[in-house]
């Protein structure tokens, strides 16, 4: 099995193109077959070579990788030459001058569904031949056969005046000389297919086995787009999605194992992908699905490597905040493990756990709701018992914390949540016991006391 992920540079990789490069590894993987990468870089305008170097980047951080390639399309303009030409001399393409307008023209004259048919004019742009019987037809592993009545096809055109070929005859050549078995791309593609496999008919060229994924939409059922959160494969990533979870996710869009299980390794998704279990319906993209299973691969991860993944986005993201964790290993471990169960992404560690590598200021909310005269005097106590015990570890104190509550009768979050405040500046942060002994005797104390003086102004 031989296949191919062969996407435009016109801009980042979108969720979309990630899916068909997805499925294409998935069944040369698991088939023992090849991938080619090729970069379909006809569109002089928009193709650039930084919108190469952001597929590349964005397949690298999914780890998807290829056997051969990447081949640009645009250095193969010699060879889609020679096949042009082949065409022009047996008599299976022409030049004509025919414009939009002469196709409209003709169709008034023979019928709107009446395919154009040109004549040999010598000059212009090259046209393809298309029989007036017959049909051609795309065998497709999802979709079934789809059939085309040549009488209704126009002759494509397939290369300019110039000698440069079109989009449609440069893949089917591309293919053809590929070796390319099977053709796994978007459903928008399926009306190009018939175009193509009249180019290879009329080189005498064996047909590939064709699969069209379905749309994505969003979880509103329209067309995914930029309104539905993130669109491309680098946004996932900013946005602090670990690759393996976004692997998985984006496998069940459109295909699901025979098991119906959610989260499966990708050396499970490559065992059990198959193309006959996709579907033809729209699959919904829905990014709050996916920050749930990216939040069950961050609770399955080791401390070592979460931590190690914190610091490669902060890296990307924050600078600063990475020189800060960069610091102190151990104390970003611990943190990593203190904030495993409550972070979905890699981004929400900072804002959730930073305070416990740089002292932040107490937000305004945070200050008017929990330190008020009662709450100040509660901290005070709090602060006394943090002071006064021997060992500050964990069960310590939680001992002297519980113990607070318990004389004082009162809820336990009249006691943590004042500290919470004073210790991050808000009201959320990983668990308060784990908290306070992360930060240490002496900066608990020391944020306590600020934040109790600040109370007091």
């Amino acid at each position: 099995m031989r296949l191919r992920f062969a996407p435009s540079p016109t801009g980042a990789l979108h969720i979309g193109g990630a899916r068909t490069a997805l499925f294409n590894w998935l069944l040369a993987r698991g088939s023992g077959g090849r991938l080619v990468l090729r970069i379909e870089d006809t569109d002089r305008e928009r193709s650039t070579p930084e919108n190469v170097a952001q597929i590349i980047d964005a397949l690298n951080w999914l780890q998807i990788d290829w056997d051969e390639g990447p081949i640009m399309q645009s250095e193969r303009a010699e060879r889609h030459r020679q096949e042009l030409a082949r065409l022009l001399d047996q008599g299976h393409a022409y030049r004509s001058t025919a414009t939009a307008e002469d196709v409209k023209a003709y169709k008034a004259k023979h019928g709107a569904d009446r395919g154009f048919r040109g004549r040999q004019e010598g000059e212009g742009a090259i046209r393809l031949r298309v029989p007036d019987e017959g049909a051609t037809i795309v065998h497709d592993v999802i979709r079934g056969d789809t059939r085309f009545e040549h009488v209704h096809l126009d002759d494509p055109v397939i290369a300019r005046a110039d000698g440069s070929v079109l989009y449609n005859f440069a893949v089917a050549i591309d293919d053809l000389d590929a070796g390319i078995t099977h053709v796994v791309r978007g459903e928008d593609h399926l009306s190009n297919t018939p175009k193509q496999l009249l180019v290879l008919e009329a080189l005498g060229a064996p047909q590939p086995l064709y699969a069209h994924l379905p749309l994505l939409h969003g979880p509103d059922g329209k067309k995914l787009s930029k309104r539905h959160g993130a669109a491309s494969v680098q946004e996932l990533r900013d946005a602090g999605y670990l690759p393996a979870a976004v692997r998985n996710y984006i496998a069940l869009l459109g295909w699901g194992s025979e098991s119906d299980e959610t989260i499966l390794s990708t050396q499970e998704l490559i065992d059990q992908f198959k193309l006959e279990r996709v579907s033809r319906n729209p699959a919904r993209f829905d990014e709050t699905k996916l920050r749930w299973m990216n939040g069950v691969y961050i609770r399955a991860s080791s401390v070592e490597d979460l931590a190690s993944a914190i610091e490669d986005h902060l890296e990307l993201e924050d600078p600063d905040a990475a020189a800060a964790v960069r610091a102190d290993r151990a104390k970003l471990l611990e943190a990593a493990r203190i904030s495993q169960e409550k972070i979905q992404r890699l981004s929400d560690f900072w804002p959730l756990s930073g305070f416990l590598f740089q002292e932040r200021e107490i937000q305004e909310k945070a200050r008017a709701r929990w330190m008020g005269e009662e709450s100040v005097a509660i901290a005070t106590q709090a602060r006394a018992e943090l002071a006064d015990i021997d060992a500050f570890d964990e069960p310590s104190v939680q001992r002297a914390l519980e113990g607070l509550v318990a004389r004082l009768e009162v809820k336990p979050g009249n006691v943590y949540q004042p500290l919470r405040v004073a210790i991050s500046g808000t009201t959320t942060s990983p668990g308060i016991f784990e908290s306070i002994v992360l930060l240490g005797r002496k900066e608990t104390l020391k944020r306590i006391d600020d934040a109790l003086a600040g109370a007091a102004r």
